[in-house]
């Protein structure tokens, strides 16, 4: 049993670190939405939401409406991909600030218990991060980041038993101003920064 349910791990933590393609696309267009005027790979509605950031202060979807923003998952325990993406948002932010496209950045904790607002401020800042249009958040449970997770991003957010590490997708998610999640990219990979910035500028 033990073996099988090692198996069933393995399998889930290889789904939730591939790149982009891995899962995104097949989600397709969800039955359930009324559209968006933006072409992309998908297309996902994002649930509504308020959340905590890392300066302790309330952050809802409202305060996006209208802008391009890229979404991620991270954890500041995270001993494998989450430092490179956090460092890759943080290239990001610069390079979108370099090219004068506006758009914000919103990583959400999978590890809500433990990331509080001002550790998920801490990690960001030791990787270049600064808070104009970057917000972390926090303040739910893990049940809720799991929801939360499935249903704006057809993403996958597992806690294995006897571990301190969350399986997680490793996907930078393009968000229209209508609120659609629309394209994802391989968050592990520096130059797939640019190609973000170049997809928001095209929209514009």
């Amino acid at each position: 049993m033990k073996s099988i349910l090692l198996l069933l791990i393995t399998a889930l933590a290889l789904t939730a670190c591939g790149t982009a393609s891995d899962g995104n696309n097949a989600s397709g267009k969800s039955e359930e939405t009324k559209g968006t005027q933006y072409k992309g790979d998908f297309e996902i509605e994002v649930q509504d939401f308020t959340f905590t950031n890392q300066e302790g202060e309330e952050f809802s979807k409202k305060q996006l409406d209208g802008k391009f923003w890229v979404a991620n998952m991270v954890f500041t325990n995270c001993t494998t991909v989450c430092p490179a993406m956090t460092a890759n948002m943080s290239r990001l932010q610069q390079q979108l600030a370099d090219a004068g496209v506006e758009a914000e950045l919103v990583s959400f904790s999978v590890d809500p218990a433990n990331d509080t607002p001002e550790l998920l401020k801490q990690y960001a800042e030791d990787r270049g991060a600064t808070f104009e249009n970057w917000n972390l958040l926090t303040g739910y449970n893990d049940e809720e980041i799991k929801q939360f997770a499935s249903k704006s991003f057809k993403a996958l957010v597992e806690n294995p038993e006897n571990s301190d590490q969350v399986i997680h997708q490793t996907t930078f998610y393009l968000v229209t101003p209508d609120g659609y999640a629309i394209k994802g990219y391989n968050g592990t990979k520096a130059d797939n920064m640019k190609q973000i910035v170049e997809d928001i500028k095209a929209m514009n």
